[in-house]
Formats: C-alpha cells, sequence, structure tokens
C-alpha cells in the first residue's frame, strides 16, 4: 500500500496535469468539510468542482475587464442614477440584461460634456462581462484612438484583419464621437467600421454632438446619412440632457461647510 505522501504528491501531480489548481489547493480542507458534515463521495466532488468553476469563472471576468480597456473606476456603483430623470434611469438599468446586444441593437448617449453618457456606458459594459460570467467580450476605446489604429492598419494593409478582430467583440463602445474633427481619410476607415459592424454587433456611442451636426464628422450629407442610418436602424437612444456632475462636484467642494460664509 502506498504510503500517505505518495498519494498526495501523485494526486497533487495529477490535478496541475490536468489544470485543476482550485481542487489542489482546496481539496484537504473540503475533504475535512466533507467529513464533519458527513457528505458522500458525490456531494464532496460537486463541491470541489463548483469551486473550480466559479474561480474560472472569475478569472474569466477578470481577464475580459482588462481586455476591455474600460475604465474599471466608471462602475454602477459609482454612477449616480438619482441624478437622471426616472425614464432615463430605467432606461440605463434596462440596458443590464443585455436583450440589446443579442438584438445587435446600438446605444447612442447624447449629452454635453459632463452628463455622465461615458461613465453610464462603460458602467454598462462592466456589466455586460460580469452577468454572463465572461461570456461577453466588451471593448471600450475612444472615437480617436479608434480612428488612428484603423488610419495605422489600413497604412499597413491590415484592415481587414483588424475588422475581424474587432468583429470578435460583442459590443464595441466608442467615446467621443465628433470630439475631434476628421479629415477624409480618417472619416472613411470610421465609416468602414461603422458599414462593418451593422447588423453584426452592437455598438454603444456618446458623443456631444446632435445628428444635425454629424456633417462634421462624415464630411459630406449622402455619408452622413448612410452613417446615421445604420446606427439608428436598431437602436436605443440616450438623451442625457443633464446638468455636468464635474460642474456640480466642483461647486459641491467650493461650497462653504456647516453654513458658514466663504471668504472672498
Amino acid at each position: 500500500m502506498s504510503e500517505p505522501h505518495d498519494w498526495k504528491q501523485s494526486l497533487e501531480r495529477h490535478l496541475r496535469e490536468l489544470h485543476l489548481p482550485t481542487f489542489r489547493e482546496c481539496y484537504e480542507d473540503s475533504a475535512r468539510h466533507a467529513e464533519a458534515e458527513t457528505m458522500g463521495y458525490e456531494q464532496y466532488l460537486s463541491e470541489l468542482a463548483e469551486r473550480e468553476c466559479e474561480q474560472r469563472r472569475q478569472k474569466r471576468v477578470d481577464r475580459l475587464l482588462r481586455q476591455s480597456r474600460l475604465p474599471l473606476e466608471k462602475d454602477m456603483t459609482s454612477f449616480d442614477l438619482k441624478r437622471l430623470p426616472a425614464k432615463l434611469a430605467l432606461q440605463v438599468k434596462s440596458l443590464m440584461d443585455a436583450g440589446f446586444v443579442d438584438r445587435k441593437e446600438n446605444i447612442l448617449a447624447f449629452g454635453q460634456p459632463g452628463s455622465g453618457k461615458t461613465h453610464a456606458l462603460c458602467a454598462i459594459g462592466q456589466e455586460l462581462i460580469r452577468a454572463s460570467a465572461g461570456s461577453r467580450k466588451v471593448m471600450f476605446s475612444s472615437s480617436s484612438l479608434m480612428v488612428q489604429e484603423l488610419l495605422l492598419a489600413k497604412r499597413d494593409l491590415k484592415l481587414k484583419r483588424l475588422l475581424k478582430h474587432l468583429a470578435s467583440y460583442d459590443v464595441l463602445i466608442l467615446d467621443d464621437l465628433g470630439y475631434v474633427q476628421y479629415d477624409r481619410d480618417e472619416m472613411e476607415v470610421l465609416f468602414t467600421l461603422l458599414a462593418e459592424r451593422y447588423e453584426r454587433g452592437s455598438m454603444m456611442i456618446t458623443s456631444n454632438l446632435p445628428f444635425s451636426q454629424w456633417e462634421q464628422i462624415f464630411k459630406d450629407p449622402m455619408t452622413t446619412a448612410a452613417a446615421i442610418d445604420r446606427l439608428v436602424h436598431h437602436s436605443v437612444i440616450l438623451e442625457m440632457n443633464v446638468p455636468s456632475y464635474r460642474l456640480e462636484q466642483a461647486k459641491a467642494r467650493k461650497r462653504p461647510k456647516g453654513g458658514e460664509k466663504g471668504g472672498g
């Protein structure tokens, strides 16, 4: 009969080979717990398997959050839904169920700087990854950075490869569309991206420009109309017409405490 340390070393070697790190870390504690609770062998194994699966799900979520480029501080716990009108707050909360992703719909958030549109979409993006246990992929990028990446790929004859890579994401978040004025080459690669995503994957876009001013982005009426048509055809529009959160915070910091009058 093998000595205890022999079978223990053999078990740990097999668990490493099978890539079951949580099994390896937890099987002794779980065995003691199973013995104390008079669990059967099957229940003991089920508990270990659940711990392994949960750890893998969490690692997958953490990996996809890192790869998403999302600013992780902009999550739902730090987003003040009470600042929004009731109807808009309900709209934002309803997007957490990810139905729009399955329907390949777009989310378009409009508002002035500081209105919370970027924070809202980033928070939704994080929830999509977490709620799916890492089965949904999301990518965040400023519109200007994305356009530069597309231009570089086109220059290096790798645009098709980059578009295929972006197509692997369930949701693509473009922040501040229209904040930077694009030249014609930049506009063309941006339009190519929108056309490639049409009815194939969801986009979430923030912009401080209403549709009536999008000709500043796409340069001519026909291209502008075609871009808007592709985005709006299957979409949810969030009108973030609320005061600037940053401005409110700045005023709050300057406000005298305890009712004292401020100097100057």
